[in-house]
């Protein structure tokens, strides 16, 4: 939110000195909760470490005691628990009939007051109504999201119209270097397919 609306004021005409009680939230020893602790979650999880926060996590399956030593993340079997305890939850899940509007208003309801909502899987796991008047009333303090449901939104919708809010066009992956991994990792696998081989990135494995 604060790095938004600070590159406007920075370059707004009209300002003329910068409000010394503008202040952010830190991340640094802040509980983060993942839902969704997959490969991408588990990346997540390593970068989080680094700012020394604190590491909550929901999956189907819990991952390896060594695993979870690694980035000293905590596995809560309840996703209430997570949402309840964490100052940022981050959705890493992939969207499925079960995880369609995992989060909706009892959800964001069970989230601290002071929390951020972040989705960087797909827009359609968040009930985005109910994001709308979580954002308008306060429930939470704001989201950030790569992803909504349709992209992109249309233009007279409710969430481009608040300020505790930051979308971003689904970029997640969207750099040079990502892109061309992408595209080696599929060129890889249609050669092994071609070639009776065991396919590389199988997405459901036998």
């Amino acid at each position: 939110m604060y790095l938004h609306s600070g590159c406007q004021i920075t370059v707004s005409p009209d300002t003329k000195y910068f409000a010394v009680d503008w202040l952010g939230v830190e991340v640094t020893r802040a509980t983060l909760g993942i839902i969704g602790m997959g490969s991408i979650g588990y990346k997540v999880a390593q970068r989080a470490r680094a700012f020394n926060m604190r590491i909550l996590y929901h999956n189907r399956n819990r991952r390896r005691k060594e695993e979870e030593e690694a980035v000293c993340a905590h596995y809560c079997e309840k996703m209430e628990d997570l949402l309840q305890q964490s100052d940022f939850v981050m959705l890493v899940v992939n969207l499925t009939p079960e995880t369609q509007k995992l989060i909706g208003k009892k959800e964001l309801g069970l989230m601290k007051p002071t929390a951020t909502l972040i989705n960087i899987s797909r827009g359609a796991v968040i009930d985005q109504d109910a994001l709308v008047e979580a954002l308008q009333n306060k429930v939470i303090r704001a989201a950030a999201l790569d992803v909504t449901y349709p992209e992109p939104l249309p233009r007279d919708h409710p969430l481009l119209k608040l300020n505790n809010i930051i979308i971003t066009p689904h970029i997640g992956t969207a750099t040079v270097q990502a892109i061309r991994m992408m595209a080696e990792e599929a060129i890889a696998n249609m050669l092994a397919v071609l070639n009776g081989q065991p396919i590389p990135s199988e997405v459901f494995p036998k």
